[in-house]
């Protein structure tokens, strides 16, 4: 059974959201700190963790800050929508994804779903290249989640992993940001134009850290994206 580890201080997201994850099959365990969450991810065994970034005791940000010293384990943050930079330091810090609060518990399961697979795909010794999409130097490996340019891997969330993936998948054509919301989010979950913009600002950003000279998704104003193969 899968083990989920779920840290918040709202207890009324921790009551439903255990809920949620407990029909589909998931085994969870609760905590309102991120002390005594931190424990337990250090002392039992964990496939996923899911936690706030404003917590007591300590915040999401120093519970992974000290998993990270020592684990792998995969995180999902759950954010408010002004804590951008925080967002974006948890990233880097290792966090795999971060959904903002007011959050669709259908969308959170799909992240969870998703993550798990990565990781399961990463952790095992089979490497199936049957879903690879080459764009140049670009390699997306669509089964186990992972992203390389040229030979250098790049950590990408699983929302900069599905809008990349949308993109590549037709070089040269213009995707509206529409199209992209619709590729990365539920069909119920609202999503605004400046989110999109955010998610391609850090996208970028990944790419030109490994290549200052990446110039592969192009903005097309007032129109959206598109992806122009090196």
């Amino acid at each position: 059974m899968t083990n989920i580890c779920l840290i918040d201080d709202d207890q009324n997201i921790l009551a439903s959201l255990s809920l949620t994850l407990k029909s589909e099959g998931y085994n969870i365990k609760t905590f309102s700190d991120g002390l005594s969450g931190l424990t337990s991810l250090q002392e039992e065994d964990y496939d996923i963790a899911i936690l706030d970034i404003k917590m007591p005791r300590l915040d999401g940000l120093e519970v992974l800050q000290e998993l990270r010293q020592t684990s792998k384990l995969p995180v999902i943050f759950l954010t408010s929508k002004d804590e951008e930079i925080d967002q974006l330091l948890g990233l880097k810090m290792g966090a795999d994804d971060y959904i903002t609060k007011p959050f669709s518990q259908k969308l959170l399961l799909e992240r969870v779903k998703t993550i798990l697979r990565r990781s399961h795909a990463n952790n095992s010794k089979e490497n199936n290249n049957k879903d690879v999409l080459k764009r140049g130097k670009l390699s997306l490996n669509m089964d186990r989640y992972e992203c390389f340019w040229g030979e250098t891997p790049l950590r990408l969330t699983v929302t900069e992993f599905l809008l990349l993936e949308c993109l590549a998948s037709r070089p040269g054509h213009v995707k509206s940001r529409d199209q992209l919301m619709s590729s990365a989010y539920d069909d119920n979950i609202y999503v605004d134009d400046r989110t999109i913009d955010s998610h391609i600002k850090r996208l970028r950003k990944k790419f030109k850290d490994v290549d200052k000279d990446f110039k592969s998704i192009e903005t097309l104003y007032g129109v959206g994206y598109r992806y122009i193969k090196e």
